[in-house]
C-alpha cells in the first residue's frame, strides 16, 4: 500500500510539471517519514529501499526481464505450495516472554515452531523457556537451511507442517495467518495428547475459547489452547461447546474464556 501511495504521488507529481528526479525525492522523503511508523526494522528496510530501488530501475530503463530474474530469489524461499501459508513475519524479539510466567512448561518439554521461518520464534521460545526442547519445521529448503545455521540449539527439518505428525510434542507454537487457524485447531485436536498446548500468536482460532491469553506487548496477544481428554472433546464437538479448566497463572495472564 505505501509504494503504491507513493507511486501515485509521484504520477500526480509529475503532472503537475515537476522534474521526475524531484518528484522521486520529494516521495521517498515522505516514504521515509512513513516507515518510521513500522516496529520490525527488516519492514522499513525492505519498504524505503524497494521503492527507491523501483524508482531508480524505472528511470534506467532497465530491461523487463530483469524483473523476471529478481522475482527467482522470492520463487526460491517460497515455492508455490507454501503461498497458502503465511509469509515470512518474524516472531518478535520478546513477543513470547510471557510464557515463563503464565504457561511454564516442565524441563524436557518438547515444542514445535511449525513454520519456523529462519528462527525467530525458535529464539523467543527458547528465551521463554531455557529447558525445553525446541524443535522446527520449514517448508522452504533456503530458509530451513539458514535456519539450521541460526539456530543450531534446534532440531530443525525441512519438511510440510501440515503433514508431519504433531503428536508427542508438549506444545505446537504458529505464527500463521487468520485463515489457516481452524485448519490448524483441527489437526492439533486430532494429534495432540490431552494436556498439550497449541500456542498462536495474534491470531485466535474463530469460534474457539482459549484457555489463556497472554499480552504479547505492542497490542499482540498469545492465545493459548489446552486439548482437552479424548472423550471429553467429541462430547464437546457433538455439543459445539469448548472446554476451559486450567485458570491462568502469572501476572500477565487474563482469562479469555466462554461459558
Amino acid at each position: 500500500m505505501t509504494w503504491v501511495v507513493a507511486w501515485a504521488l509521484v504520477v500526480g507529481l509529475r503532472r503537475a510539471g515537476a522534474e521526475p528526479a524531484v518528484a522521486l525525492l520529494v516521495v521517498a522523503a515522505l516514504v521515509g517519514f512513513v516507515v518510521t511508523r513500522f516496529e520490525e526494522r527488516w519492514r522499513r528496510v525492505l519498504i524505503a529501499a524497494g521503492f527507491v530501488f523501483s524508482g531508480i530501475a524505472l528511470e534506467l530503463d532497465v530491461p523487463s526481464w530483469i524483473w523476471a530474474l529478481a522475482a527467482l530469489p522470492l520463487l526460491l524461499a517460497y515455492p508455490l505450495r507454501a503461498w497458502a501459508d503465511a509469509p515470512f513475519f518474524p516472531t518478535p524479539r520478546h513477543a513470547l516472554q510471557p510464557l515463563a510466567a503464565g504457561l511454564p512448561l516442565p524441563a524436557g518439554a518438547r515444542v514445535l515452531d511449525a513454520g519456523c521461518g529462519i528462527g525467530h520464534g525458535l529464539q523467543a521460545l527458547r528465551r521463554a523457556g531455557p529447558q525445553v526442547q525446541v524443535h522446527g519445521i520449514e517448508w522452504s529448503a533456503p530458509l530451513a537451511w539458514l535456519c539450521r545455521r541460526r539456530c543450531r540449539f534446534a532440531q530443525v527439518q525441512r519438511g510440510d507442517m501440515w503433514a508431519q505428525a504433531w503428536g508427542g510434542f508438549e506444545l505446537v507454537y504458529l505464527f500463521q495467518r487468520p485463515e489457516s487457524m481452524p485448519r490448524a485447531y483441527a489437526k492439533a485436536r486430532a494429534e495432540l495428547a490431552p494436556g498439550a498446548w497449541l500456542l498462536s500468536l495474534e491470531f485466535e482460532v474463530p469460534g474457539v475459547a482459549p484457555e489463556l491469553c497472554l499480552s504479547a506487548g505492542r497490542e499482540r496477544t498469545l492465545w493459548a489452547y489446552r486439548m482437552p481428554e479424548r472423550a471429553q472433546a467429541a462430547l464437546n464437538v457433538a455439543a459445539e461447546v469448548p472446554i476451559v479448566r486450567q485458570r491462568p497463572r502469572g501476572r500477565d495472564a487474563r482469562v479469555c474464556c466462554k461459558s
